[in-house]
């Protein structure tokens, strides 16, 4: 399993060095920037001795082409602001949740998003899984390496219980592909348009949370093919 730890245009750049010295405490080393500040001497100064984890950052230009590119499997977003059961889009887990939803043998990406603003909407629909912190409602947005911090910690002391071996699953663009088929039956529901949207953003979820093996993604991906040709035959 491969954890990439991602930050979403970065404006700070001393705080890049921070995230980077608090991967290193917890032993990760893959820092993705996204679109990020100029690094400067502060970037390596305030990482301290995880200068070589800012050194080896790779930097794209879009959240969009990190994930094609490292073939990322399952997306993990933080976000300071915890939906209600009716907000669809943001209903979080807390970091002591998240590590018996990784129990995965692929590709993992944390994302944490902008100072201040966070990840957008947009972005957070691209996750997998939500994470939150519970904090103080009178301050609750937490400092990027604090809140990394947290989340880093109960991933590495429960390391133990993750997978070793190498079986294949399915990828994101594997998952992409079960979505849009899952969306292409929804869409002939008898649904208004907003609760067909809320249904399409669970099905995403469920199956972006799916351990799917990757022989198990092709049966399922032609299983759905041949019940949208079976609906569309009957439309004829």
């Amino acid at each position: 399993m491969k954890i990439y730890s991602v930050f979403v245009e970065p404006k700070t750049p001393g705080n890049i060095g921070f995230l980077a010295r608090t991967m290193k405490n917890f032993g990760f080393k893959k820092l993705v920037l996204i679109n990020p500040c100029e690094l400067e001497n502060s970037s390596y100064y305030q990482a301290s001795h995880a200068r070589d984890v800012v050194q080896d950052a790779k930097i794209y230009d879009s959240l969009e082409n990190f994930i094609e590119d490292k073939q990322i499997t399952t997306i993990i977003g933080t976000t300071g602001t915890a939906g209600g059961s009716y907000n669809i889009p943001r209903i979080p887990i807390t970091p002591d949740e998240l590590p018996k939803n990784m129990h995965v043998d692929g590709n993992i990406a944390i994302l944490f998003g902008r100072e201040g603003d966070g990840l957008s909407n947009e972005e957070l629909e691209l996750c997998d899984i939500l994470v939150t912190i519970p904090t103080n409602e009178e301050y609750p947005i937490m400092n990027i390496s604090h809140a990394a911090a947290i989340i880093f910690y109960e991933i590495y002391k429960n390391q133990k219980d993750y997978p070793v071996d190498n079986m294949e699953i399915a990828s994101f663009e594997d998952k992409k592909i079960i979505t849009k088929l899952c969306n292409e039956i929804i869409s002939k529901l008898d649904y208004p348009e907003h609760k067909r949207k809320k249904v399409e953003i669970i099905t995403k979820r469920i199956i972006g949370r799916a351990f799917i093996a990757g022989r198990e993604s092709k049966l399922l991906r032609g299983t759905l093919k041949r019940v949208n040709v079976r609906i569309k035959t009957q439309e004829e």
